[in-house]
């Protein structure tokens, strides 16, 4: 077979990819061995791929090719989260474009947009995903809004409610104006804004005196409806039981007493704008205050913004700004610093906003997920360090704000028969609602027509928050022979930004229907960041496009490139150069496979250095598969590519393959070649995971294989019995000839040119591994001596002495003058060094570490004079 002279990915990865998926390497069915599982977390079916994707995915890939690769029945579920709020937008303003209005269409017009949306663009990402490698059982993918995931998703509100966890309560949210919905805590980021501090004075009722309130927010004056002082502040005693004019409104509010004010802060008066503000809610409850909600949905003013009705709240701040100071209520306005909520979906700035809303209980709920990470350990996160993040945030949890008011995802199941608190009831569906509905209001003529269903839908993560559970079906049948196969799963793999949203949510659930926990470890990815440290984002646009990458490097060159600089927990400063690093890889294995299928064999005796070469190889790639399982426990994924690619790199081809090779034009001998081939096969296996497609495209190349034996399901190495010795009689040996060769180099003699090679052994090394000296530092001659000869050149590895003696294409005074001015120089730097040691103040005062290594600069220079010295006077007696 005609091997091509350079590596082409774009002709490869195609061509392998579908093989796989031909030949269902990546289906899993439940069976007597270990099952390996992981769950992909979902994108949002609206997501195209991304570097972050990149990142989790390929990481996700590793793990899971190694397990197959180990022999487990690995089984990696795809999927899409619906994305209530995005998806929505994004449908809404599709329809925007086409003169439709989303409050012209009824809600099964909407959905069926919104599915017809989905049908059209969604699950793009998947697609994309195979073109990275991904190795997931594609027939297994599931929608957070498939008919049964929704349906585990309705029975388990069901299940929640009966058991007293969710209620509906009246309660201050978080509102996004721009989607037009509620939001759970943990999807509000708060940022630090630039804003200003706006000093308002209200008139007090029947007086020449005036209050000043201080404000981030002066549009909201007109929804106050109270000012509240501290009762022991002396400054306002006198205006006990007095009342206020609001500016603008010309509203009376009453002036009321509470010691939540502190009276140190600001004015020592707080303006309550009940409708606005949790703080202030709290007080108008305790106060019995009017609420006055300003805000329509889109946070423009409603009638109660007077003459601004309709305008945007920023527009009106900036308008009432005005007015307060044309009609001199306006203090001074101050530069202020203070925390903003923004959407994490939109990144509106959220509204406070009082409504109705469905919440689950949260406080009880938490406790067994809190036990499990931070006590007994039954899941492990990696790095730890999130164990502290994890701990804080259960400890300190809010009920959850579960509804939101959108039409796209589940709709909640609670349907109303009447006005009352209590006239609804909880089913599956319409029927089984009208079912309740009779028996709870004892009106069995009540017809379906008067049952209306909750307009909200559920919050996306209350979907999500099932998924180990739900893709196997866990929820509806929770004893079928899949959930009980492969839940828990293994592992999970994801980002530190969604650890409250989803990871903390997962365990909750684990815990709660099915007793047990979701997965065993959960390995956090950094951010993916650029050269400077910024988060990688389409606005900044320092974001690189994924798909393009692929095609510039190929995919394993991109997976290398991300994976080498992914320490689990960190954030990983991408630079294209790392993929071009990963491509470099994969060509230098590509060239290394060429060379060796380019060997003419014949049936030879085997040299002793091929012989002693594999021997030490195979106990350096034993080595180096221990170093590497090591790395895999503790999830330092890059950590363990990294050792694969020193052992590829550094010691399959720059030493075993020089050690192995024939003479220019001569064949290699059968056994050292089968041995070869062997060893680069066992590499292949462990950098599978790592670089699939190319390692299956050599694989395939070295000889025919069956659909049974294709690389992606042979067989993870093991490592043999450890040789330490060996491996440092090799490392002496290597050391002997970048010796050798770096003095052909500085000396300029020629490779070609054979040497003699005498020493001075000091250290023993078994004289065996002379003949792969001789091989590779091309010396005729090695002799054992007693002291230092005339007319040589040496140098030292650990405490041997290495001479080799001055041909006639080195110039001796030449040498010699170097030599005399590294001497000098080097005499010079260990004055410096003695002089800063002899300083009792450095030496007492300096770190013991800073101290250490400057005498052992000393040490080293000593040395390095009696070389040169030795060098100096064997050369002056050339």
């Amino acid at each position: 077979m005609k091997i091509p002279s350079k590596y082409d990915p774009g002709k490869i990865e195609g061509k392998w990819y579908d093989y796989w998926l031909k030949n269902d390497y990546f289906s899993s069915v439940p069976d007597q061995r270990e099952p390996y599982t992981i769950v992909i977390p979902p994108p949002n079916v609206t997501g195209v791929l991304h570097m972050g994707h990149m990142l989790n995915n390929t990481i996700q890939d590793v793990l899971v090719r190694k397990a197959r690769l180990q022999g487990k029945n690995a089984c990696w579920v795809p999927g899409m989260d619906h994305a209530s709020i995005a998806t929505e937008a994004k449908v809404v303003n599709k329809l925007k474009e086409e003169g439709i209005r989303k409050s012209d269409l009824t809600r099964e017009e909407f959905l069926q947009h919104a599915w017809d949306w989905t049908n059209t663009y969604g699950g793009v990402i998947l697609e994309q995903l195979k073109k990275l490698g991904c190795s997931c059982d594609w027939d297994r993918t599931k929608f957070t809004m498939d008919e049964d995931m929704s349906a585990s998703v309705i029975k388990v509100f069901m299940d929640l409610y009966k058991k007293g966890m969710i209620y509906k309560g009246y309660r201050m949210v978080n509102w996004d104006p721009e989607a037009r919905t509620t939001l759970s805590d943990e999807e509000v980021i708060y940022e630090e804004k630039q804003g200003q501090l706006y000093y308002i004075n209200y008139a007090v009722e029947g007086s020449s005196e005036y209050l000043t309130i201080a404000t981030t927010r002066p549009e909201t004056i007109l929804g106050d409806t109270a000012i509240c002082v501290h009762p022991d502040d002396q400054r306002f005693v006198h205006l006990h039981g007095k009342q206020a004019i609001v500016p603008v409104s010309n509203r009376v509010i009453p002036i009321i007493l509470d010691d939540y004010v502190d009276m140190e802060f600001g004015t020592g008066c707080l303006k309550v704008t009940p409708a606005h503000d949790e703080n202030d809610w709290q007080l108008g409850e305790k106060h019995q205050l009017e609420t006055i909600d300003i805000f329509n949905e889109d946070a423009t003013l409603n009638s109660y913004g007077l003459h601004y009705e309709g305008k945007d709240r920023f527009e009106v701040r900036k308008a009432i700004t005005k007015e307060l100071k044309d009609m001199g209520s306006l203090q001074k306005v101050e530069p202020y610093t203070n925390k903003v909520g923004t959407s994490e979906r939109t990144k509106a700035v959220i509204e406070p906003r009082l409504l109705d809303q469905w919440f689950l209980k949260m406080e009880e709920l938490v406790k067994p997920a809190l036990t499990a990470v931070t006590e007994t350990r039954e899941v492990r996160f990696f790095p730890k360090k999130f164990d502290n993040t994890y701990k804080h945030w259960m400890e300190n949890i809010r009920d959850w704000n579960i509804s939101r008011q959108l039409w796209w995802g589940q709709q909640i199941p609670v349907y109303y028969f009447g006005n009352g608190p209590e006239d609804h009831v909880v089913a599956e569906n319409a029927e089984e609602a009208l079912k309740a509905a009779r028996e709870k209001s004892g009106n069995m003529a009540l017809k379906a027509e008067e049952l209306r269903q909750d307009e909200d839908v559920l919050d996306t993560w209350f979907s999500s928050w099932l998924w180990p559970i739900s893709v196997f079906g866990g929820i509806l049948d929770p004893e079928n022979k899949e959930v009980n196969y492969y839940y828990p799963t293994n592992d999970l793999v994801t980002g530190p930004d969604i650890i409250f949203f989803w990871v903390a949510r997962m365990i909750v659930a684990g815990y709660e229907f099915r007793g047990e926990r979701p997965f065993e470890n959960v390995y956090f990815t950094g951010l993916v960041r650029d050269k400077e440290r910024r988060k990688m984002s389409k606005q900044l646009g320092n974001s690189p496009d994924a798909l393009k990458l692929i095609e510039n490097y190929g995919a394993d060159g991109v997976r290398v490139g991300l994976l080498l600089s992914a320490a689990a927990g960190n954030d990983l400063l991408f630079d294209e150069s790392l993929c071009q690093q990963g491509k470099n890889f994969a060509n230098k294995i590509w060239n290394a496979f060429r060379l060796v299928k380019g060997w003419e064999v014949k049936d030879l005796p085997q040299p002793e250095a091929a012989a002693l070469g594999v021997k030490w190889f195979k106990a350096k790639m034993s080595s180096s598969l221990v170093e590497v399982d090591d790395h895999f426990s503790k999830y330092r994924i890059s950590d363990a590519l990294m050792s694969i690619y020193k052992l590829i790199w550094d010691d399959f081809c720059s030493w075993l393959l020089e050690i192995v090779k024939p003479a220019y034009q001569q064949p290699i001998d059968q056994t050292s070649y089968e041995q070869v081939i062997s060893l680069f096969e066992e590499i292949l296996k462990m950098l599978h995971p790592f670089m699939p497609f190319l390692s299956e495209e050599v694989w395939q190349c070295m000889a025919e294989r069956t659909p049974e034996q294709a690389l992606v399901i042979s067989s993870w190495p093991e490592p043999e019995k450890p040789e330490p010795d060996l491996l440092s009689a090799f490392s002496f040996t290597a050391e002997v000839i970048s010796g050798i060769r770096t003095v052909r180099k500085e000396k300029n003699i020629p490779a070609k040119e054979a040497l003699k090679l005498q020493y001075i052994r000091a250290q023993e090394i078994s004289p065996e591994w002379d003949t792969i000296i001789k091989k590779l530092g091309n010396i005729e001659e090695i002799s054992a001596i007693s002291e230092a000869p005339e007319g040589v050149l040496s140098f030292r590895v650990k405490s041997n002495e290495y001479f080799i003696p001055v041909s006639g294409s080195v110039d001796i005074k030449a040498e010699i003058k170097k030599i005399t001015e590294e001497l000098n120089y080097t005499k010079g730097f260990l004055k410096s060094v003695e002089k800063k040691l002899s300083n009792d103040r450095f030496v007492n005062n300096a770190p013991e570490a800073v101290v250490a290594m400057e005498r052992k600069k000393a040490t080293d220079a000593e040395e390095k004079i009696i070389t040169l010295e030795k060098s100096l006077a064997s050369l002056s007696g050339a």
